[in-house]
């Protein structure tokens, strides 16, 4: 059978329902999974994505037949998964997932031992060899079982063991969960909080009839930021459908950047843990690392994507990385990202300073920043080639695409890794060189 080989992409396996991932493409992936992570148990967790059962049946089918054990967590967040794997041992997992992506779209986010990512250099293209050259058809003489587990109250218990509970003040603070995992797995947490919450669509559906769960788009912050001001809020969250992601929206409803919350995060974290060392992406306000330095820590600057972020942060025994799409990763969480960890760290924060989360970010965030812009382009290579000479006269970098830096703003240009879109990140000292620079930079990578 015909595998569409796009579907597997640089962190996961990704693709629409059912032209390109189906029952049958779930059966070989599992199969394949067993085959090169040689498992005796894989836990498996899953979304509330209207196929995301059908899916698991039949990839819980590829590895049973392959003579390995399934550990069925059920409904849980992607952040789950990883806490399952890394707190009770297991040799891989399976997260059941399109994050953020609209609902006809579903995947499998995969790691193994210690919660480490399957990327499509280390896992993913193997498993697609497997599958092309039929080298999964192995079944085993002894088929594996499916076991059920519940981790919902100990993995509550092991996000509350990252702050002090009693440091919390009552605030009144809006979640928008956006019909996705969060609405299924908070409710262990907040019942040991005293803060008031506003619950917006908390009701896991996959059909997401309110909005799409992918709160970077500031379109999809519209009914939380309403409800923030009608209930006179103190601030608000927002996470993706499978609640790996997070973001603040302060009181006056402006939208926190990744990249402020990673500044958050990490000043709580140098304040208890001095000298720590701190990864940030390169799509990251330059205001991250002056921060982390300002606190006496180190500050490393990466690529962008999970599979890169948690091995270097192992190598460099990082306490935490973060990036500007609002994954956090923390070192006591198997380096693994985790939303729900970093809300109760800010959250923490903002009990301890007593001061209002807009407050507290401009004391250290004085550049204004475009956001991720998207644009379609037919040879990205190329425009990405045209800019570089444009700009030749900056410093630039090329770890990552094109981060091209002078003395009032820079930018990056990267292609997308899921969809074919080239992403502009511009950041500036002020708000009318940062418009000039934007309008610049769209009319070369739109002609």
């Amino acid at each position: 059978m015909f595998v569409d080989p796009t579907i597997f992409k640089a962190y996961d396996i990704r693709g629409t329902v059912p032209d390109q991932l189906n029952g049958e493409v779930a059966y070989m992936i599992g199969a394949s999974l067993a085959n090169f992570l040689k498992p005796k148990a894989i836990a498996v967790g899953r979304d509330m994505r209207v196929s995301s059962n059908d899916l698991f049946n039949h990839l819980a089918r590829g590895l049973n037949d392959s003579g390995v054990d399934v550990i069925d967590l059920g409904l849980v967040s992607t952040d789950g998964l990883y806490f399952a794997v890394g707190r009770y041992g297991y040799e891989g997992g399976v997260m059941i997932t399109a994050s953020h992506n609209p609902k006809q779209y579903n995947g499998f986010k995969i790691c193994r031992k210690n919660a480490e990512p399957l990327s499509g250099e280390d896992g993913l293209n193997q498993m697609h060899r497997m599958i092309d050259h039929d080298a999964w058809l192995v079944k085993s003489p002894n088929r594996g079982a499916i076991v059920r587990k519940d981790i919902s109250d100990a993995y509550a218990e092991h996000c509350l063991s990252f702050i002090d509970p009693s440091k919390i003040k009552p605030f009144h603070v809006v979640i928008d969960a956006g019909n996705g995992m969060a609405g299924a797995t908070l409710g262990p947490v907040l019942d040991k909080l005293p803060i008031n919450v506003t619950k917006l669509f908390f009701e896991p559906d996959g059909s997401f009839p309110n909005h799409p769960a992918s709160p970077i788009e500031l379109e999809n912050l519209v009914d939380l930021q309403k409800k923030i001001a009608e209930t006179n809020a103190d601030f608000g969250v927002a996470f993706d459908g499978d609640a790996d992601r997070m973001f603040l929206v302060d009181k006056f409803g402006h939208q926190l950047g990744g990249d402020m919350t990673t500044a958050l995060v990490s000043k709580s974290l140098l304040t208890k843990h001095p000298g720590e060392t701190i990864l940030y992406n390169l799509i990251c306000s330059h205001a991250v690392p002056e921060l982390v330095r300002k606190l006496g820590g180190t500050a490393i600057k990466t690529k962008v994507g999970h599979a890169i972020i948690k091995p270097l942060m192992k190598q460099h025994n990082a306490i935490f990385g973060g990036e500007h799409s609002g994954h956090f990763y923390f070192r006591d969480n198997w380096f693994a990202d985790s939303g729900l960890i970093a809300m109760l760290v800010c959250l923490e924060l903002i009990s301890l300073e007593n001061r209002p989360l807009h407050d507290m970010v401009k004391g250290i965030d004085p550049y204004v920043r475009s956001g991720e812009i998207n644009s379609r382009v037919e040879n990205i290579p190329a425009k990405i080639e045209q800019i570089k000479q444009k700009y030749g006269d900056g410093k630039q970098e090329t770890i990552d695409g094109l981060t091209v830096e002078f003395p009032d703003f820079w930018f990056n240009l990267r292609a997308s890794n899921t969809e074919p879109l080239i992403r502009l990140n511009v950041e500036a000292n002020t708000r009318q060189i940062l418009e000039q620079k934007v309008a610049e930079l769209l009319a070369l990578i739109r002609s």
